[in-house]
Order: C-alpha cells, then structure tokens, then sequence
C-alpha cells in the first residue's frame, strides 16, 4: 500500500491518495476526497493492463466536475421528490439541485467532503477505512450520522465495499459507490454483454422520480435478464432495477463482458435494487442501493436507520477474463 498526498481544498484541507494492489493484477487508487476512486486498472485476458474507470490526474479536476466520477454518494443516493419528506410527523425539507428534486445528498453531499482513512491490511486482501461524521441538519437531514466505508481489494481481483453508519436521531440513509466503469479501457461501451440479474424494476415519471408501482421488465427495453450489447439499446438508461434476491446475503446482481479484452466485473450486493446510469457512451455506472425516493413511498423497502440501529450495507465487485 502506498499513500501519499492528493492536493488539498480550497479551505486547506489535505487530501490523499491510496494506491493498492492485488496478487492478480488489479491496482486500485482512491482519495479521500469524496472517497473517489480515481482508477482501477485490471488486466485483459493477455495480461495486459488498463484503467476500467473514468477519473481524473488532479484533485482541482475533480472540484471542477459535477459527475460524481467513482465517489461515495450520501446521505441518500438517488432522488428525493421535491427535495422533501415527512419522518415521525415532521417534514423535513432537502436542498433542490435536481430541479425541484433532492438529488445525491444535496448541494454538498458525501461526494463533496474530506473523509478521514485509516489503512487496514490482512493476509489476503489490503484497504482504508473512510470515515465522515454529517452534522445534525447537514443538506437538510436530521441527526448526527458516523459514516465508514471500506475498500478492500483481495487477492481474487475483488473489490469488496462495506459500507456502515449509526446515528443518533431518525434519518434516511441509502449509501453508494459512483464509478464509471468501461471495462474496454480506451474507448465506447458500445459492445459491451451487459446482463441484470432483476425480474422487475420501478418505473418513473418526466422527472424521474418513482411512480411507486413496481413492475416486471419482460417485453420492455429494460430486460437484461439476458446478456444484451449496450449499443443495441437505447444509450440513456438512468433506470432502478429491482434486483433477483434469495437470503439476505450479497446476490449476484450483474455481469458485464467486453468481449474484445475479455475483461469481465461481476457484481453481487445485498442491496435491493441496481441503479443503471449511462450518461455517456464511454461509460457506465453500476449503482447498487436502495430504491429513489423510498422516504416518500412506504410500499418500497424502508431506508429510515432510527438510533440503536446499525446500517450495513456490502457491494463486491469481482474482476475477471473470459476466453
């Protein structure tokens, strides 16, 4: 593991970088800024390497980007509809910065802060511990929330991201990880096998919130329960699915195959749904999470953690080669 100075913030905070690295090839980089991963180089199936996710060479890059490129995303990942809701007889009002809507934790979500990292190494995989205390009222949100995730690249070409927090008043908590993933390395993902292991999804509005129905993807554009070519499809899916679950384990939630490098990510959570976003031809996000707007809809799974209770939340990301 090496780690080593980033930049620092326009306020003067000091932000680093992490480089780790696996028995098979993966080398992972990720600052504390905003927890962003910056690159995540993986080796095709001649051995040769490169980057699978968009990023930056600059921390001032990254200030001047509104992507969210491969940072953790919080409060509450996704939409809220008109940036509000109403937990134990109190409404409490978001900032709007998705039109009228709440988006991604607000005007300075967890995207947008300095975490403090703790390395961890084990016999077979080496990591940080990100750590952020939001204050009570941050973005709107009521209660003070402790917020830790965990990089771990093991020596099986997984990235295992855990993700806990605690807090000391009700509040929504819906966590995620925001990388951009081109699996090609230099060019479109246009070819890539994408397959969604997920029966059903929720469909939204003209704005994309939730109507709060929940229905089945068969016979629709958003049926990839079955390997599909990103560019057969329409290219601007920001769509939640409602992952296949079996247990309360991590699940087997997608596979996605870039046939020329042979490079494949296969992704298991124990989320209930898959945020799929392909804002751009060269990449696409994998978010796994709980549904948009679940504080506004009680027929989705709950997202409220009350005080004594503990949010967990685990994502693995396993790299490999086909032939």
């Amino acid at each position: 593991m090496i780690r080593a100075p980033f930049g620092r913030t326009p306020a003067g905070d000091l932000v680093e970088i992490f480089t780790l690295t696996s028995a098979g090839g993966l080398e992972l980089r990720a600052m504390t800024y905003g927890g962003i991963i910056v690159s995540l180089v993986a080796p095709d199936r001649h051995g040769r390497p490169a980057n699978v996710v968009l990023g930056h060479d600059s921390l001032e890059a990254y200030l001047r980007d509104s992507r969210y490129l491969g940072a953790i995303v919080g409060r509450y990942a996704n939409r809220i509809a008109q940036a509000r809701f109403t937990l134990d007889g109190v409404t409490y009002r978001l900032a709007a910065n998705n039109g009228p809507h709440h988006l991604h934790g607000g005007l300075k979500g967890f995207d947008k802060v300095v975490w403090r990292a703790t390395p961890v190494e084990e016999d077979d995989r080496a990591g940080i511990v990100l750590s952020y205390t939001s204050p009570d009222g941050e973005e709107g949100y009521p209660g003070t929330l402790d917020a830790q995730v965990t990089y771990a690249l093991t020596d099986q070409d997984e990235l295992i991201v855990d993700y806990r927090a605690t807090s000391d008043k009700a509040t929504p908590v819906n966590l995620t990880q925001h990388s951009y993933f081109n699996l090609a390395g230099p060019g479109d993902i246009l070819g890539h096998l994408l397959q969604i292991h997920a029966d059903a999804m929720t469909p939204v509005d003209e704005t994309l919130i939730p109507t709060g129905a929940i229905v089945p993807v068969a016979d629709s554009r958003f049926d990839f329960r079955s390997p599909i070519a990103v560019g057969s499809r329409r290219i601007d899916y920001d769509q939640n699915f409602v992952v296949n679950r079996s247990g309360s384990g991590p699940v087997h939630a997608v596979r996605l195959v870039e046939p020329v490098s042979g490079r494949t990510l296969d992704v298991h959570t124990t989320e209930p749904g898959l945020q799929l976003y392909t804002g751009a031809r060269r990449a696409l996000c994998l978010e796994t999470q709980h549904f948009p707007d679940s504080p506004n809809q009680p027929g989705f799974p709950s997202t409220i953690l009350r005080p004594g209770s503990v949010y967990r939340s685990r994502t693995l990301f396993a790299f490999g080669v086909s032939d």
